[in-house]
């Protein structure tokens, strides 16, 4: 396999823009990506990044302003008959018919996909066992739980044995167990059938489920490699307290030689530092002089949290 065949999506400089009254707006500005075949890429980024429009683009269903955007190798605006055989895709607003049952959902996308019915005697049962929902297939799609309504969602995507699968935003206001279950899935579908995932999520935690991770934020790229290559990326060692009072404690910290980044997390601190021994003292010592309590004071791992913050405020620095 030729280093071209082995690319299931790539971008080059795919700008994406959209006219308003007030005038045009960047949605994807620049992004220049590759996904590698069997891999796992995840677009990480908060609400309003341009995920979903990047992804759009790709599949061919936004038009491009600019830059290339191929699936397979077919081109994304020329070939989206040939991508649309070849890919699966669950929208960020995907709908199951609520008034069909499990079984007839998976019929009804099969038969939109073109899959025959012989084969689909095998292949349906196969995915609803492979989802847990081989006990339900009696039940009304709208009578599933939101965890359910996923693992349908995900299955119908399957149901024509795609080569790739484009999932935009699949857990959103999923439970955490549900959440889990649904990456589990995922992981089984790449590991036993090599299938090549890209997933949207806002979620930083499930960034470290991903083999290669994009950052984009308004519209851009920040950072993409590793999950452990980004953590890297922040500044220095991190530092986690609880302080009281929290504002002025901030404000004391930052003043700090040595400290490099301060962050919020709730209801703590997270302090990055050049030298953790040393500065624990002086962060310490300078809360106590200006009577400032705090608590829990410890060196952590930064998370892809901590590193998306750090990124995204030395660019806009």
């Amino acid at each position: 396999m030729s280093g071209a065949e082995r690319i299931a999506i790539s971008t080059r400089e795919l700008v994406k823009q959209f006219k308003t009254r007030a005038g045009t707006v960047t949605a994807v500005d620049s992004v220049t990506l590759q996904v590698r075949r069997g891999e796992t890429y995840g677009l990480i980024g908060p609400d309003g990044a341009g995920k979903t429009t990047t992804t759009r683009v790709i599949l061919g269903l936004l038009k491009r302003t600019g830059g290339e955007s191929e699936v397979l190798g077919y081109d994304s605006m020329r070939d989206t008959y040939q991508i649309r055989d070849r890919v699966g895709y669950i929208a960020q607003q995907f709908s199951l018919p609520p008034d069909l049952t499990v079984m007839e959902n998976m019929r009804f996308f099969a038969d939109i996909q073109g899959v025959s019915a012989r084969r689909q005697k095998t292949r349906i049962p196969e995915l609803l066992e492979f989802a847990g929902l081989t006990p339900f297939t009696k039940r009304l799609a709208g009578r599933l739980s939101g965890g359910m309504k996923k693992k349908l969602a995900l299955a119908c995507s399957l149901v024509h044995e795609p080569e790739v699968v484009l999932l935009d935003e699949p857990t959103l206001g999923v439970d955490p167990v549900s959440r889990r279950e649904f990456w589990n899935l995922l992981g089984n579908l790449r590991a036993e059938k090599g299938l090549t995932i890209f997933v949207c999520t806002p979620y930083m935690d499930e960034a470290e489920r991903c083999n290669w991770v994009g950052l984009l934020y308004e519209g851009r790229l920040v950072a993409q490699d590793t999950p452990d290559a980004i953590k890297q990326m922040v500044p220095g060692r991190l530092l986690e307290f609880v302080p009281s009072p929290f504002l002025p404690a901030k404000e004391r910290v930052s003043e700090i030689e040595g400290v490099l980044e301060v962050q919020t997390y709730g209801i703590m601190l997270h302090v990055f530092v050049d030298d953790p021994e040393r500065r624990r003292r002086e962060i310490e010592d300078a809360l106590r002089t200006a009577e400032i309590a705090w608590e829990g004071m410890r060196e952590i791992e930064p998370r892809m949290e901590e590193a998306f913050i750090s990124l995204i405020g030395r660019q806009s620095a």
